[in-house]
């Protein structure tokens, strides 16, 4: 396998509807930067981008699977009201931090009744096809910590 390298980007991500989800472009934004091979960016993305080197510009759509994965109908479940004790408001849309087997996790309120909150464990963008459009602006060598630590200081 080559050298991991890490890459730095400028990026404007929107989805089928060609609604902006998300951007490093603008007066208070800074590029993205991500270290190949360590799961920093989803695989979809880094996989375009494996071969480009700075100035190159490209656009890349990522399907569900290799993005934020489909929509899991399991991870959309009712919880009793009792477990947002010492919440006041519960709205949908809100999200909270909920303790799992697996480690912390969020979850999206989707639903409330008197006696219920359904909560969504899904990323908000699973099951969307995702629209980069990148702009490949610096690629260097990782330094031996980012190497260790697996992410970009």
């Amino acid at each position: 396998m080559a050298q991991p390298r890490v890459v730095t980007i400028h990026y404007t991500l929107t989805n089928d509807q060609g609604d902006e989800l998300d951007s490093s472009r603008g007066d208070d934004r800074q590029p993205l930067s991500y270290l190949e091979g360590a799961q920093n960016i989803i695989g979809g993305l880094e996989s375009a981008l494996n071969d480009k080197t700075a100035g190159d510009k490209v656009k890349v759509s990522v399907a569900p699977a290799d993005g934020y994965g489909e929509v899991n109908e399991e991870l959309v479940q009712p919880v009793p009201r009792s477990a947002f004790e010492g919440v006041d408001t519960i709205e949908p849309g809100m999200q909270f931090q909920a303790q799992t087997p697996g480690g912390p996790q969020v979850v999206r309120v989707v639903e409330v009744s008197e006696e219920t909150v359904t909560i969504d464990a899904n990323h908000p963008l699973a099951g969307e096809t995702l629209h980069f459009d990148v702009e490949v602006v610096e690629v260097r060598e990782p330094s031996d910590e980012e190497k260790e630590h697996g992410h970009v200081h």
